[in-house]
């Protein structure tokens, strides 16, 4: 995902939220894992910030 014209990503400062990414780990089947990353193709992004962007959809009630 491109970060916009004329930001510059910089090491350890986020550029689209307020907080640091840190790994975490998921397991998907083959199919549910080509399905995430034809969706994310289909949405210019990656199938890690398709999965950012569907989590913080949910309001934590």
């Amino acid at each position: 995902m491109a970060t916009g014209k004329g930001q510059k990503r910089v090491r350890n400062m986020p550029v689209f939220y307020d907080e640091l990414k840190k790994v975490h780990q998921l397991m998907f089947t083959p199919t549910a894992w080509q399905k995430l990353q034809d969706m994310a193709k289909q949405q210019d992004t990656s199938v890690s910030e398709l999965i950012e962007a569907w989590a913080r959809t949910f309001d934590g009630s």
